[in-house]
């Protein structure tokens, strides 16, 4: 992944990536306007109103000097320019605030073992850490075994849960109400109101992006047309892994219409962003602000906004809090209301107006008046 260059694989697929755009399973609610005239947009919501910002508690002053935090990573680690990198993140931010000196990093491989999960969370638990934060749903049946033999080691697993075990922290985001807000900047984004969600791994998680994008994008949009297209089937995880077959996706969508590509690939969305700059069409990230990421920099002109997935707050909450041994007072989901999801403005695409727009829809969001879908429509 890292370093990844593209190659001439993306070139000598044209023809399979025309096929597979017939197959990606595209919805739409009707015609849509003529291809450069934009959408025709529903009547935009009612002005938010001013809010004070209430951030994590980022004044109080909290020594994690003794604590002893490992991290093990999703199929990536650092360098993904996505959902690993905000867990890394998040890890900095308490080193640099808390004072930790003793922290360790591991990996997983793609498509590794279940064995080699455990092994992982074993080592670090049996060296002495005690804070031990698990980057990505894989990591819950492994933890089913580990948990319950280090009882005194605080857990916590982004993405998932495991029932019954005390030690174990979920940190759980809505995936979904982050992504609706992405789906209407792709509306308001597109010349031809035709865009594309590239997914790298079909799972419920991932659905829960293309559940909100997609509710997103027809409420801003009713007419808007949506390709959508999944890397991998579940339990091949190299699909959030292979920039290669990001750019296939992303072309076969380019070449079917959309002009606006949002992903939750992990670091296939690199290829996506390739794809995107080449054609000269826009591009949407996912977790972290993209635009602002090293290791997509080459494509930083097109991304015009990224889902926050605020996996970064949520690791660095969880290890402040294991410090004040004051776990209850994380939130029980990382949601639009309590900060966790959210969008980026870095690179000035998203101006006051549709700034606006977003905000009002936020507001519906968090009032319940409007309630986002988790899981995709046929």
């Amino acid at each position: 992944m890292r370093g990844f260059a593209v190659t001439a694989v993306a070139l000598t697929s044209v023809l399979s990536m025309a096929a597979c755009a017939k197959d990606t399973g595209s919805t739409g609610g009707g015609s849509t306007s003529a291809a450069g005239e934009g959408c025709k947009f529903a009547e935009k919501p009612p002005a938010a109103a001013a809010t004070s910002s209430t951030s994590a508690s980022t004044t109080e002053k909290v020594d994690g000097s003794a604590l002893k935090v490992g991290l093990a990573y999703d199929i990536g680690g650092r360098g993904d320019a996505s959902f690993n990198d905000a867990a890394a993140a998040g890890l900095d931010k308490a080193k640099a605030d808390l004072g930790l000196k003793d922290v360790k990093e591991l990996t997983a491989a793609p498509n590794e073992a279940e064995d080699a999960k455990v092994t992982r969370l074993r080592q670090m638990a049996s060296e002495g850490f005690n804070v031990i934060v698990t980057v990505g749903f894989a990591y819950a049946e492994s933890l089913k075994t580990v948990a319950p033999e280090f009882p005194n080691v605080k857990f916590s697993i982004v993405d998932g849960s495991v029932e019954g075990a005390s030690n174990v922290t979920p940190l759980v985001f809505a995936e979904e109400q982050g992504s609706f807000l992405a789906g209407v900047i792709a509306a308001y984004q597109s010349a031809k109101c035709h865009v594309g969600f590239v997914g790298g791994v079909e799972t419920p998680l991932i659905g829960k992006f293309e559940a909100g994008y997609l509710q997103g994008a027809k409420a801003a949009a009713p007419e808007i047309k949506v390709e959508k297209k999944y890397l991998t089937p579940a339990g091949d995880f190299t699909g959030f892994q292979d920039p290669a077959k990001g750019q296939v996706a992303a072309q076969g969508q380019i070449d079917a219409g959309a002009d606006v590509l949002y992903h939750a690939a992990g670091a296939s969305g690199k290829g996506v962003f390739s794809a995107a700059k080449a054609a000269n069409v826009k591009a949407i990230g996912v977790d972290s602000d993209q635009y602002n990421q090293t290791t997509v920099a080459e494509s930083k002109d097109v991304i015009v906004s990224s889902m926050i997935k605020r996996v970064d707050v949520a690791v660095y909450d969880f290890i402040k809090a294991s410090a004040k041994n004051d776990l209850a007072s994380l939130p029980k989901v990382f949601d639009l209301k309590s900060d966790g999801v959210g969008y980026s403005t870095s690179g000035g695409k998203i101006d006051a107006d549709l700034q606006a727009v977003l905000e009002g829809y936020k507001a519906q969001i968090i009032e319940g008046k409007i309630t986002v879908s988790d899981q995709p429509t046929s």
